[in-house]
Parts: C-alpha cells; structure tokens; sequence
C-alpha cells in the first residue's frame, strides 16, 4: 500500500522522530552496524537557534552500545555527533562545532581522574555529494599503527586514543536512489529524495509493503505518516521552504553577479590587451618617426656642407625652411 509521509530532511520533520528513542535506536544500530540497548538526548541538542543562521541541524546522543568481545558481551558509551544540513559549504562550521564537543567537560568519562574522554563517532547526513565519491554511505575509521605501519592491536580501544581520534559516518542523501541491499540502506531509505511527491518536498510516497516484516521500520513510517498530517509540522516545513527559497535567491543572485564581474574583468582584460597593442603600435611609430628625422638631419647637414643655401635644400627636400633651420642648429 502507497503511503504518504513527511520529509525527514526537514529539521522539523528530523527532529520530531530522532526524539523517539526506538526511532533513534533504529537509525543509530543501522549506522554503526552495533546494537544500541539505550539513547540518551544530549543536553546540547539543536543548535540551529536563529532562522536566519538555519542550514546546519545538530543533535547529539550518549549511545550505550552492546559489544561482544569472545564470549562475553560488554556495554560501553559512546557519544554521537549527528550534523545534518542541505548546503555544500559547511565544512569549517563541521570541524568547529567538533572542536567545541572535545573541549566539552560534559563529555569527560564519569568517575575518570585522568580526565580522558568518551569516544565519539562523527554522523554526517548531508543533502549534497561529496566530490566523486560514488558510494552513498562511507566509514571513515583510523587504526593505530606502529613505526613499520603495522596495526596496534587494541590501539583504538585505549582510553587516551579515543579521547583524541574519532571516526566518522558519511551519507551522501542524493545518492539514495531506492538501492537496498543491506539494514543501513533500508533504514535509510526513507530519506530517498526520488520518492518525492508533488511539486513539493514536503512528502514522499513510499510503498508501506517493503516494509511488511520489519516492525521498527513500520514505526518510523507511522511516525512520519503523524508528522506529515501534523498542522504544526507542515508549518514549519514552509517556514524552511521559505528558508532556502531566500537562501537559493540569494545564492543564485551572487553567481549571477559573479558571472557579471567575470565578464566585465573579461572585457577589461581585452581592452588593455588592446591598449597595450596600440601603445606598442605607437611606441613602433614614434620611433620610426624618430629614426626618419634623423636621416633627415643628416641630409640636410651634408647638403649644407656641401654649399647649399637653406633654401637650396628647402626647395630640393621639400622639408620646411624653418626645420632645415634647427637641424642645422
């Protein structure tokens, strides 16, 4: 059966199911391929807290992720940095707001004297692609190695390692193209911008079947079915619609100025090329005439040695009587 339900690459939208701890349990076990048994809400959540600042959505968890190791299986806490945004120009706005995450005392280890840190792991939910990157989700994991580039077994494990390295997830939102071919890419799949419906991006329409043996994913399409038939919701999707629309107005007006300036440096640049040319012409002209007056002089005073009058040479040269005069000093 066809449903319809709200965009989540919407803040709004986003924010409204990573809320729901089941929901956030689903997308984050799906991304680190890890069971999570618990979610915690960070305190410093949403930070988008001015429109006219609004392209980068954050919301952070304390993820309590099941591990095994051999036979036994082990708890430990790990802090997720999840940043979401449409734009393609965030990259220093990324690494500041990590900075700020280490330089966090809230994110030291309870009941830790040596002050080393929870591990983190980086989420990057983006609405543009990455260079040349084909794939639609990448890990990006650092191993410890030693002097002969050997991997240090446990290295990442060490509390002092991962207080100061963190891992990162990428995903490339317009490269969901309806390709399901493991957990990730189903629990992701909802976000495929092709199942858009209507003129605009508020709504996909998704086929609830795909789903039929999956109850988790059946309770993230409820909730988004909730969200897209919420007044409040659809609100604030315009509010953000209005949003970008400034935004890509904005952007659009600054390439076409840029695309004026071009021209016109373009045209300035022709015209001291031909300037430059004239000048050079001018310059080849000058010295011509300036060479020809020499020979000039020189004839004039040969003939004036010679016995000519002035005016001899006036009528014999054609040159003026007065120039024969100053060539002649």
């Amino acid at each position: 059966m066809i449903i319809h339900v709200a965009n989540p690459i919407y803040d709004s939208v986003f924010k409204y199911i990573m809320e729901d701890e089941r929901i956030a349990k689903t997308m984050l076990s799906a991304l680190l391929k890890k069971e999570v048994v618990h979610v915690t809400v960070r305190p410093h959540e949403y930070s988008n807290t001015t429109r006219d600042t609004l392209s980068m959505f954050r919301i952070d968890f304390a993820a309590t992720v099941r591990e095994r190791e051999g036979n036994d299986i082990k708890d430990r806490i790990v802090l997720i940095e999840l940043q979401k945004t449409w734009l393609n120009t965030e990259t220093l706005r990324f690494r500041q707001y990590l900075g700020a995450q280490y330089s966090n005392k809230n994110n030291i280890r309870e009941a830790e004297d040596k002050g080393f840190a929870y591990p983190m792991v980086a989420v990057y939910l983006l609405g543009h692609r990455v260079g040349n990157i084909k794939e639609p989700i990448v890990y990006v994991n650092h191993d410890v190695f030693d002097y002969n580039g050997n991997v240090v077994e446990d290295g990442n494990m060490e509390p002092f390692v991962e207080s100061l390295t963190h891992n990162s997830i990428i995903v490339q939102i317009p490269l969901l193209h309806g390709n399901v071919n493991n957990r990730l890419e189903k629990v992701l799949s909802v976000f495929d911008q092709t199942l858009v419906d209507g003129d605009t991006q508020q709504v996909l329409k998704i086929d609830e079947d795909k789903f039929a043996d999956d109850n988790d994913m059946l309770y993230v399409l409820h909730k988004l079915t909730a969200a897209a038939a919420n007044s409040e919701m659809r609100q604030d999707m315009n509010v953000e619609d209005e949003y970008y629309k400034a935004i890509e107005d904005r952007d659009t007006a600054i390439m076409q100025r840029d695309k004026m300036l071009k021209e016109r440096d373009c045209k300035m640049a022709q015209m001291d090329e031909r300037l430059s040319q004239q000048s050079e012409q001018l310059s080849q002209q000058s010295e011509q005439l300036s060479q020809q007056s020499e020979q000039l002089r020189n004839m004039a005073k040969a003939l004036f040695v010679n016995g000519l009058s002035v005016e001899q040479i006036s009528n014999m040269t054609g040159i003026d009587i007065d120039i024969i005069a100053k060539f002649l000093g």
